[in-house]
């Protein structure tokens, strides 16, 4: 049940990024309700599999990776619209797979090891695309420019703690060496 709530997640990735790019292709307040279904699919995935005694590494690997793929194509699509620069997208992809990389063969963990800043970065990495769909609803017509500029500074500011996370997670290692 928990993995069928992960993968609905997955399979709003191009319908949501595709009408970021094109605002024509969906309705404004059905990209907001699309894009609050994957929030709630990603809260809810992890609680139903504890509750269902299902949670395995496999599983929050499956749910942190479509959260990945999720936020990396949808800022990728906001960067193509000029709401995102291309760089955080970027930064996600090194911070994802070095997380990956840090999780299973530095850590030598059998699941995926969070980190703190990380966590907090994956959760508002979903708040630009709540923000661009929200912007776009009648009753936000006449502020859409404050919207976007609010959208382009969060994501520099979302580029900044990704970067810190980079390098909190590439320190950590040498950090527990000396202790």
């Amino acid at each position: 049940m928990a993995n069928l709530l992960t993968a609905l997640r997955l399979l709003l990735v191009i319908p949501v990024a595709m009408a970021i790019v094109d605002s024509s292709l969906l309705a404004n307040w059905f990209l907001l309700v699309l894009i609050i279904i994957a929030i709630a699919t990603d809260y809810f995935d992890g609680k139903v599999a504890r509750a269902l005694k299902t949670a395995s590494a496999r599983g929050m690997l499956f749910d942190h990776g479509t959260d990945f793929i999720f936020v990396t194509v949808a800022l990728f699509a906001l960067s193509t619209i000029g709401l995102s620069s291309i760089l955080l997208p970027l930064l996600i992809i090194v911070a994802f797979s070095q997380y990956v990389f840090d999780s299973y063969y530095l850590s030598k963990q059998k699941q995926l090891r969070m980190s703190f800043l990380g966590r907090w970065n994956g959760i508002f990495y979903f708040v630009p695309t709540v923000l661009v769909a929200s912007s776009r609803l009648p009753v936000f017509e006449q502020t859409q420019a404050i919207f976007n500029l609010i959208i382009v500074y969060f994501n520099y500011a979302l580029a900044v703690s990704t970067l810190a996370s980079i390098v909190d997670r590439a320190i950590a290692p040498l950090l527990q060496k000396d202790k």
